[in-house]
C-alpha cells in the first residue's frame, strides 16, 4: 500500500496544448514528454456497494502491463487529494479476487459477495506524462506531470476527460499546490475534486456525485484559528464541488448554493477581526468580492427570471474558460495551508486567534447584534442593505458553528435572519416599494422578539 497524493485539474484541449510548452514546465522538465495508452475498467456490484463504501475497484492495462487497483477514498480539497491505493501486477486481464483479502478490503464490505462484483464502466485515455523537478529551499520536489484525454463511458452515455494531473513522487503537498497556482496564473486550470470513477458513476446515476463534504466538528474549547480554517477548508471545497456539478448539469440551486458559500467564506473572514490583520486578508477578500460583484446580482436577478436561468450555464462556462476561478481556488488553498492570516500578527491579534472559539463567538454575535440596530431600520427600512454585511456574519456562524453555542430558539433566529436577509438584498423599486418596506419592519420586529436575539443582545 501506499499513499497517493495529487492535484487534478480540469482543461480545454486548447490549454493542455499550451502546457505542453509552457515556459515553467519546459524549464524543469526532466524526462521530456512520453506517452501511453491507459485502458480502465472499473467494477462494482449491482448495488454498488463498493462506491457506498467509498473505495474504488480497477483493472488497468498500461501496455502489456496489467495492474489491478484499490483505492480508498480519502481527502479532497480545491482538487488535492490524498488517498491510500493498493496495487497488484497480475498476468492476464481478470480479476483476482483473493487479492482483495483483509490486509486492504474495508471491514464494511466483510460479508460482501465478491462473485457479485462485475464490469461497471470504462474510463480509457492516453496519458502525456513528464517528471518535473526543482529545488525549493533546501529540498527536492519531484512531481509527474500528467496531460490526459479520454473518454469515461458507461453504456451508451459518455463525458469526455481532459485534465491534467500532478502527483507528488517527493516532497511537501504544499509544492503542488504552488506550481498549480503559477500555471493557473495565465491558464484556465479548474481545480477538481471529481475523479474519473466518480464521472463513471455520475453517468449511471446523475444523483450519485456527492455535492457535500463531511459537517466539520467544530468543539467550544477549540482556537478560534483552529475552527476558521477547518470551515474555510469546508467553504472552499464544497464550493469547488458545486462549481463542477453546476457545469455538468446547470441545475440553478447549485449555482445559488455555490455563490452562498462564496459569501459565507467572505463572511467568516471579515469577522476574524484583529485575528486575522486586514492586510493578510486583503488578497483573499478582493477575489472574494470580484466573483461576488459578478454573480450574486445574476443569481438575485434569476431567482425571478426564466431567461437569466436559461442563460446562466453558458455564462459560468465562460466564467471556467477565464483562470479567475482556478487562480482563487488555488491561491485560497495556498493562502489556507499556510494559515497566512496569522503571519506577524501579535499581542491581542494572537490572544484572539487562540481564544476558545464559544467564548469569542458569544462576544463577537453579541457585538454584532448589538451593532445591528433593528430598532433603527425599524424606523428606516429603506436602509437596511447597508446592513448585509452583519446580517451575513451572524447568519454564517449561527450556520456554522450552532453546536458550541448555548442559545435558546437558535434555529429560529437563523431561519428568522435568512428571511430578513432575502429582504435587504431586494432592489427598491416603484412597483411593491411599500409592501417591501412594510415586510421589512415586519420581519426586524419578528427577530427582535426571537429569545435567541434577546441573548445575545445582553452578552
Amino acid at each position: 500500500m501506499h499513499k497517493e497524493t495529487e492535484l487534478k485539474l480540469r482543461a480545454s484541449r486548447e490549454t493542455l496544448a499550451a502546457l505542453r510548452e509552457h515556459p515553467l514546465l519546459k524549464k524543469r522538465n526532466k524526462s521530456g514528454w512520453q506517452t501511453r495508452e491507459l485502458l480502465n475498467q472499473y467494477f462494482d456490484t449491482p448495488e454498488r456497494d463498493l462506491s457506498a463504501a467509498r473505495v474504488a475497484l480497477r483493472l488497468r492495462r498500461d501496455g502489456e502491463v496489467i495492474i489491478q487497483t484499490l483505492k480508498c477514498r480519502g481527502q479532497s480539497v480545491a482538487g488535492l487529494s490524498e488517498r491510500n491505493e493498493h496495487e497488484w501486477h497480475l498476468d492476464k486481464v481478470k480479476l483476482d479476487l483473493k487479492k482483495l483479502d483483509a490486509t486492504c478490503w474495508p471491514e464494511q464490505l466483510a460479508e460482501l459477495d465478491k462473485k457479485t462484483i462485475k464490469p461497471l464502466f470504462t474510463t480509457d485515455f492516453t496519458r502525456e506524462y513528464a517528471e518535473i523537478a526543482w529545488g525549493r529551499g533546501k529540498a527536492k520536489v519531484v512531481i509527474e506531470a500528467a496531460l490526459d484525454q479520454g473518454f469515461v463511458i458507461a453504456g451508451k452515455r459518455k463525458e469526455e476527460i481532459c485534465e491534467l494531473e500532478l502527483e507528488l513522487r517527493e516532497g511537501t503537498p504544499e509544492a503542488l499546490l504552488e506550481l498549480a497556482a503559477e500555471l493557473a496564473a495565465s491558464l484556465p486550470l479548474m481545480p477538481c475534486d471529481i475523479s474519473k470513477a466518480e464521472r463513471g458513476y455520475r453517468l449511471l446515476d446523475p444523483d450519485s456525485y456527492e455535492l457535500g463534504l463531511p459537517v466539520t466538528e467544530l468543539q467550544a474549547e477549540m482556537p478560534l484559528d483552529d475552527a476558521y480554517a477547518a470551515l474555510a477548508w469546508q467553504l472552499l471545497g464544497s464550493s469547488q464541488r458545486l462549481a463542477e456539478q453546476y457545469r455538468h448539469n446547470g441545475h440553478w440551486r447549485l449555482l445559488q448554493d455555490w455563490v452562498r458559500c462564496l459569501a459565507e467564506l467572505r463572511a467568516l473572514t471579515a469577522s476574524l477581526g484583529q485575528a486575522a490583520p486586514r492586510p493578510t486578508t486583503r488578497a483573499l477578500r478582493a477575489s472574494l468580492d470580484a466573483l461576488l460583484e459578478d454573480w450574486r446580482p445574476l443569481v438575485l436577478a434569476g431567482n425571478d427570471d426564466e431567461d437569466i436561468r436559461r442563460a446562466a450555464p453558458e455564462q459560468f462556462a465562460e466564467e471556467l474558460e477565464d483562470p479567475r476561478w482556478g487562480q482563487f481556488s488555488l491561491e485560497t488553498a495556498r493562502w489556507l495551508s499556510a494559515r497566512a492570516w496569522t503571519a506577524e500578527r501579535k499581542g491581542r491579534g494572537e490572544r484572539q486567534g487562540k481564544a476558545q472559539l464559544a467564548s469569542w463567538l458569544q462576544h463577537l454575535l453579541g457585538e454584532e447584534s448589538r451593532a445591528l440596530k433593528l430598532p433603527l431600520y425599524v424606523q428606516r427600512p429603506e436602509d437596511l442593505a447597508e446592513q448585509l454585511p452583519r446580517i451575513e456574519c451572524v447568519q454564517t456562524w449561527l450556520h456554522h458553528a450552532r453546536q458550541v453555542l448555548d442559545l435558546p430558539q437558535q434555529d429560529r433566529l437563523y431561519g428568522e435572519l435568512n428571511k430578513l436577509h432575502e429582504l435587504a438584498e431586494q432592489p427598491l423599486v416603484e412597483e411593491g416599494k411599500e409592501e417591501l418596506l412594510e415586510a421589512r419592519i415586519e420581519q426586524a420586529r419578528a427577530i427582535e422578539q426571537n429569545r435567541a436575539w434577546k441573548h445575545l443582545l445582553k452578552a
